[in-house]
């Protein structure tokens, strides 16, 4: 059995424990340590600083791997916010594929959405009034770096806010940005003949600058 965390990350929250390199400024930006006090627990794969939504962390190394490796296609959904109304055009190539630098993405579900009910970001997005907004559902099976930004400005509708709203069959359902929900879980096998993998890059969590419920 492992433990497996459902965490909503906020906006411009990184998705690690330390923040070893600072801001372009200087700052020391906020982390997982600021939200989170289970000890020995990682992320699962990661979500950019400026994306919110659905992050699951684990105890356990193989489930740690079965969730983010690519090689596995584990589905992820995204809400995403985009500048300007999207075409059905800009739909069909996202379905069939768009070319990025690193290669061409894999075929993604997608389809429009009304504007979800949830939490005001803050900052908020910046708006222009001469151009409207529309929203979009998106499940992709690999994770490029930053890939469903790119992905939309590809087609010509750059994203505004980007929040993950599940991967496999976990959403974000219930929580608040910042409150995360715990479950028990059964870990799968290890590879035979290989003893039960400790989650990657395991160390000891540094103190916390503030603790949250």
């Amino acid at each position: 059995m492992a433990t497996l965390i459902l965490f909503n990350k906020p906006f411009r929250v990184l998705c690690q424990f330390t923040d070893e390199k600072g801001g372009t400024d200087g700052t020391v930006r906020s982390t997982l340590a600021d939200w989170l006090t289970i000890p020995a627990i990682y992320p699962a794969g990661r979500l950019d600083y400026d994306s919110e939504g659905l992050l699951l962390l684990t105890d356990d190394g193989q489930l740690q791997q079965r969730i983010a490796s690519p090689r596995l296609k584990m589905p992820k959904t995204y809400w995403v916010q985009v500048e300007g109304e999207i075409s059905e055009t800009a739909l069909n190539q996202l379905r069939e594929g768009v070319e990025l630098k690193d290669g061409k993405t894999r075929p993604a579900e997608i389809s429009t959405m009304a504007p979800p009910e949830i939490w005001p970001r803050n900052p908020p997005v910046r708006h222009r009034a001469s151009i409207p907004t529309s929203w979009v559902k998106i499940t992709i099976t690999e994770g490029k770096n930053r890939q469903v930004r790119r992905m939309t400005a590809a087609v010509g509708f750059p994203t505004l806010r980007l929040i993950r709203y599940g991967i496999g069959d976990w959403t974000l359902d219930g929580l608040s940005p910042g409150e995360y929900r715990a479950t028990i879980v059964h870990a799968p096998a290890p590879p035979p003949g290989n003893a039960a993998r400790k989650p990657a890059k395991f160390r000891k969590h540094p103190p916390r600058r503030r603790s949250r419920p």
